[in-house]
């Protein structure tokens, strides 16, 4: 995959598809940076990637404050040496019908999951404009693309997401930094589906053509494609992860 000696910081990596996704590009030669706001199930994870032979730094961080998403890119290029991927995996839930829903629950929802991806990328683009390289992947989902009952404020912030990983993989096409999104359907045990009552989870698997839930290995493994060399002519997409739910 060309990760060999190669830097990724994977936002809200201590669990779920952010793990997944840590482990498999350490896997493949990465050294990583993890940063989420359980400090102590990312230093877990870090211990894993660590048994794999590579170096690992972990920070507990609010992506969606800007100056600690800057001092979080300062420190990885600091301690590591230089910053190749950066793969925005942060995100909450806060779900409720449109009428139900407070003020709060819309706004944490949109500073975490987009202005977060928003506060990373700009900080990360300085280090890889230098190097001219670098690969920026966003963790969107099927809801920003089909929409959710219920789920109005998450929808908007991952459509948010496919618009603003569109918008800036035409900023830096030219300095051979490619911007993609892996879109994720149905994936359980993931701390995302929690809020979901079993019967949602349910009907949501009925639209599953493949007939089965995804696994976090499953959006890892496309991360993994979309951060080596062999897609390296691929920007500005969407790939999604999710059985054929959404075709």
């Amino acid at each position: 995959m060309g990760l060999e000696g190669k830097v990724a910081l994977v936002t809200g990596g201590s669990r779920g598809i952010g793990r997944a996704i840590a482990l498999r590009l350490a896997a493949a030669g990465a050294d990583i940076a993890l940063c989420a706001r359980s400090v102590e199930a990312a230093e877990a994870v870090g211990k894993e990637i660590e048994a794999l032979g590579r170096r690992c730094l972990v920070r507990r961080v609010d992506v969606a404050e800007s100056a600690q998403a800057d001092e979080l890119i300062k420190e990885v290029v600091g301690e590591l040496g230089s910053l190749y991927a950066l793969v925005n995996n942060a995100g909450i839930t806060r779900d409720n019908l449109l009428m139900r829903m407070k003020d709060e629950d819309w706004d944490s929802v949109l500073q975490v999951n987009l202005k977060g991806a928003f506060n990373c990328a700009r900080a990360a683009v300085r280090p890889m404009l230098k190097a001219r390289a670098g690969r920026i992947i966003n963790i969107t989902s099927v809801v920003g693309i089909q929409g959710n009952a219920g789920q109005s404020n998450y929808a908007a912030s991952k459509a948010g997401l496919i618009g603003f990983t569109k918008s800036l993989a035409r900023e830096l096409a030219s300095r051979a930094i490619t911007v993609n999104a892996v879109a994720p359907g149905l994936v359980p045990d993931t701390g995302m589906t929690d809020e979901l009552s079993q019967e949602v989870v349910e009907g949501m698997l009925a639209q599953v053509p493949l007939g089965r839930p995804g696994t976090p290995d499953d959006v890892a493994h496309a991360v993994g494609f979309l951060a080596g060399d062999e897609a390296a002519y691929i920007t500005g997409q969407v790939i999604s992860v999710d059985g054929g739910m959404a075709m």
